[in-house]
């Protein structure tokens, strides 16, 4: 790395900490401001300083910001350092000395290729642990409020769970509901509870709610043990220690996730997380989560693909005004939007396209164009 090219990514850099940071704090200042009521409440129920409850607030929701929006910082703050190379004249004598476009810049492209790369590890891992907090409405600050349920299908076990509601922290089912489609002795057609905790799989058990306060049937506490040959599915207090006497496990893969009606959840999910679900042939999952697969396994290329699209724009011979070019910066950005928009509305409807070649649309479109503008860099 030459001195040149330190000095252009340390511009680079501190243009694309400075624009990140003003935006978060537009977010922050604006989103405090309208709940600080809560914020002051969960500090004082939590015996915690205000400080201290609005940094764990609003770090996932910085993340988030990050994953929304680095691809486009990324962008423009390659535009604000070539304008800034230009006005101070410094572009024209680095051009003078026989260095071409696409070796000046060459340091800019590969920090944004960086940056993206850090978008994708924040969305496979950190982002996915912090889904019940980024899910929360402005009305949940302050505690772990039940959501109404989507009733769902195990197609496994044919049971439909449903009830009154679930607290997507806790992941507890508030008066559940499941209907028992298949032959289970004993047990009728219904199982009716006060509350369902999920679990997840241990050495005594697989994956289900543990159903606490069972009213329906009655006397639980005899009846054996039903399942589908081999597999348990309903495991009652008579062949199993661990569960109590009006109580009952039911065995399902359908989790708390998949009941919350709020499905903004889903998109925080990791990719392999969203794979897992697809395969799971307990659970009914729409043609959306099939295109959401897949545009998550092309996001990475995708963006920087946006980026090299730029550059073209910052890098010619008409030496256009700043404001000019981020005009036809913000341009490019709503038509890459507008694309992917319209492949996802398309593929999530089955019109068309499958999921596949939906999520894969914009890529297919835009990423020879982008290749062959990039080259074309390479020669100015």
């Amino acid at each position: 790395m030459t001195q040149i090219d330190r000095y252009i990514l340390n511009l680079y850099l501190r243009t694309f900490i400075v624009s990140f940071l003003s935006l978060s704090g537009i977010f922050i200042v604006f989103h405090a401001f309208t709940n600080m009521t809560d914020l002051a409440e969960l500090a004082e129920k939590r015996a915690l300083s205000l400080a201290y409850v609005m940094a764990e607030f609003y770090g996932p929701y910085l993340l988030l910001l990050f994953d929304w929006t680095g691809a486009i910082i990324a962008l423009m703050s390659v535009l604000f350092v070539v304008g800034w190379l230009r006005r101070t004249g410094e572009l024209t004598s680095t051009l003078a000395a026989g260095v071409s476009h696409g070796r000046l810049f060459r340091a800019m492209v590969v920090a944004s290729g960086l940056i993206i790369l850090v978008q994708f590890a924040s969305r496979e891992l950190l982002l996915p642990s912090m889904r019940d907090v980024l899910s929360m409405k402005n009305r949940d600050i302050t505690g772990d409020n039940p959501q109404p349920v989507l009733p769902s299908y195990d197609n496994i076990s044919g049971i439909l769970l449903q009830g009154e509601s679930i607290k997507p922290r806790s992941r507890v089912m508030i008066n559940p509901r499941f209907s028992i489609d298949g032959d289970y002795e004993g047990f009728g057609d219904a199982l009716i509870a006060k509350t369902a905790q999920w679990l997840p799989a241990n050495a005594l058990h697989d994956e289900g709610y543990l159903m606490q306060q069972v009213q329906i049937p009655k006397h639980i506490e005899t009846l054996d043990s039903a399942g589908v040959g081999e597999r348990a599915v309903l495991m009652t207090s008579k062949q199993h220690d661990w569960i109590g006497s009006d109580e009952c496990f039911v065995v399902t893969p359908v989790n708390a996730e998949i009941l919350q009606t709020d499905q903004s959840s889903t998109r925080l999910c990791s990719t392999m997380h969203l794979a897992k679900r697809l395969r799971n042939p307990a659970v009914h999952n729409s043609i959306s989560i099939s295109v959401l697969l897949h545009e998550r396994l092309i996001r990475v290329p995708l963006d920087f693909a946006l980026v090299l699209l730029g550059l073209p724009l910052v890098v010619n011979r008409r030496d256009r005004k700043l404001f000019v070019t981020i005009a036809a910066a913000m341009g490019l950005v709503v038509f890459f939007f507008s694309l992917k928009t319209i492949g996802s509305a398309l593929g999530g409807a089955g019109i068309l396209f499958s999921p596949a070649i939906a999520a894969w649309l914009p890529l297919l479109v835009l990423g020879p164009f982008a290749f062959m503008r990039y080259r074309e860099v390479q020669t100015l």
